[in-house]
């Protein structure tokens, strides 16, 4: 998950320095001014090379899949403007990417066969959709216990924060999964 937590570093970085400075200054600093007052969509896919460099390996692929996921995901949701991006809805970014990232990562460990998925196509979905519930939910679950103890982030704790919600969001993934297995 090593591109995936970097990709989301950069992404919350990103994301707190708009909170902190404003959507205009945050992109200003990274050269793409030019993308100001622009939806949002525009913006991340603007952002998309920044955010998730491409170098070819299947860790960076997984990162940027991940993040264009995301991208699609806030139109759904109605999160249009970055300019009016709220804290929640900042975390729900956050949350987003930091769920598509670890499904991308289980679904390249099943094509890689170090996990099994079940052969009938109906209960793959179902399975595929409960697994995104639940990874979800881990993540949020992680992102919530992050900030209680970390409430402002700034650009040097980013990389620490992101590290402690991955490694939160999969124990308690692996928890829940032992639990369930248990049953």
């Amino acid at each position: 998950m090593g591109a995936s937590r970097g990709s989301g570093a950069r992404l919350l970085g990103f994301l707190t320095d708009v909170q902190a400075r404003g959507a205009t200054e945050a992109l200003r600093s990274l050269d793409l001014e030019g993308l100001a007052g622009r939806p949002i969509d525009e913006v991340f896919m603007g952002l998309a090379d920044y955010i998730c460099p491409n170098a070819g390996t299947v860790d960076e692929g997984i990162a940027r899949e991940a993040f264009i996921e995301t991208i699609v995901d806030l139109s759904t949701l109605g999160v249009t403007d970055l300019d009016a991006l709220s804290p929640d809805q900042m975390q729900t970014v956050f949350e987003l990417y930091a769920t598509h990232a670890i499904e991308a990562r289980l679904c390249n460990d099943i094509g890689t066969k170090l996990v099994t998925a079940p052969t009938d196509p109906l209960i793959a979905l179902r399975v595929q959709s409960q697994l995104r519930d639940f990874i979800r939910n881990g993540v949020s679950d992680a992102l919530t216990a992050a900030r209680a103890e970390t409430p402002n982030l700034t650009q040097d704790r980013v990389h620490t924060f992101v590290d402690t919600i991955y490694e939160r969001a999969f124990g308690i993934l692996q928890t829940l999964g032992d639990a369930e297995a248990d049953q």
